[in-house]
C-alpha cells in the first residue's frame, strides 16, 4: 500500500507554479521527492510575486530538485514549445504534467471585450491543450515501445499522468466571467476526451476542480467589503476558502499508482461547496 502512493523520484512539469494553487502543488511534489520544472510567466519577479528562477532558487536552497522555466502560455503553439523546453530540462523524461496556469478577466457578459475573450480562451484552454497534446504523444510512444496495443494488449502499468485544472465554473457559469467559464467547461471535456483516447495506453488524464480559493486570481472576491465574499463563505461547509496546500494531496494522488484506474474524472477540491 505504501508503494501505491509513493511518487518519489518522478519527474514532474507544473505550470502556474510560481504562485497560488500551482505553487502549492509544485511544492507538494517536491516534498514527496519529485524533480519538478516550475513554470511561470517571468524569470524574476517582484517581492511577493516570484518568478520561475526565484522559485527554483528558493526550493533548491531547501534541498529540493527544482528547475525554473519562464514561458508566455497564451496559445496552443506556446504550450507545445514550453513542453519541449521543460522535457529537455528533465533530460528527455517526464512522468507527470500538471497544467495549472490561468488568467481571469471580469466584465458583464454583454460588455465582455473581444480581446479579453481571446486572452482568456488562449491561455486557459488553447495553451492547455498545447501542453497536454505533446505530453500525451510522449507517453503513448513510451507505451508503444513497451508493446502496448489498446484493446488487444491492454497496459499492465501506467505510462504517464496528465492532470488538468478545472474549476467550479466547470459546472456553474459564475458572474462576469463568461470566458473563464467557457474555458473551464472546455478543460473538463478535454480531460474526458483525452482520457478516452489514451487510457488504453496506460495514460491517466484527470482534472482537479478547485472551489473558492484564497489566491491572487480571487482578490476581487476575497475583499470582506464585497457582499459576495460572505455569501460564498457561508455556503462552503468547510467554513473557509481553500489554499494551495489543499491541492497537494489530490494532486499527489492523481500522480500516484493509487489512481491508475481513474480516467476522465473531474474531482472537486472545494470544501464541500459543490454539494451544499
Amino acid at each position: 500500500m505504501k508503494d501505491m502512493f509513493n511518487i518519489a523520484g518522478k519527474k514532474v512539469i507544473v505550470t502556474g507554479a510560481t504562485r497560488g494553487l500551482g505553487r502549492g502543488m509544485a511544492e507538494g511534489f517536491m516534498e514527496a521527492g519529485c524533480e519538478v520544472v516550475a513554470i511561470g510567466t517571468k524569470e524574476r519577479g517582484t517581492e511577493g510575486h516570484p518568478g520561475a528562477l526565484d522559485i527554483r532558487d528558493f526550493y533548491t536552497e531547501k534541498g529540493y530538485k527544482c528547475h525554473g522555466l519562464a514561458a508566455n502560455l497564451s496559445t496552443l503553439e506556446s504550450g507545445e514549445e514550453t513542453f519541449r523546453k521543460a522535457l529537455a530540462i528533465l533530460g528527455g523524461e517526464v512522468d507527470v504534467i500538471v497544467v495549472a496556469h490561468g488568467i481571469q478577466r471580469r466584465h458583464p457578459s454583454n460588455e465582455f471585450p473581444a480581446n479579453d475573450w481571446h486572452d482568456v480562451i488562449g491561455t486557459n484552454l488553447d495553451s492547455v491543450f498545447g501542453l497536454a497534446r505533446p505530453a500525451a504523444d510522449f507517453f503513448v510512444k513510451k507505451a508503444q515501445a513497451d508493446g502496448v496495443v489498446p484493446i488487444t494488449n491492454g497496459p499492465k502499468k501506467c505510462y504517464g499522468k496528465i492532470i488538468l485544472i478545472a474549476s467550479m465554473c466547470t459546472w456553474f457559469g459564475g458572474k462576469t466571467v463568461p470566458a473563464y467559464a467557457a474555458a473551464k467547461g472546455g478543460v473538463a471535456q478535454l480531460a474526458k476526451g483525452m482520457s478516452n483516447d489514451l487510457f488504453g495506453y496506460g495514460i491517466n488524464v484527470n482534472a482537479l476542480a478547485p472551489g473558492y480559493m484564497d489566491t491572487d486570481m480571487n482578490t476581487a472576491l476575497t475583499d470582506p467589503k464585497n457582499p459576495r465574499f460572505m455569501e460564498l463563505t457561508n455556503r462552503i461547509p468547510a467554513h473557509r476558502w481553500g489554499t494551495g496546500d489543499d491541492m497537494k494531496g489530490p494532486a499527489l494522488f492523481l500522480a500516484s499508482d493509487a489512481s491508475n484506474y481513474l480516467g476522465g474524472a473531474i474531482i472537486p477540491v472545494d470544501g464541500g461547496y459543490l454539494v451544499m
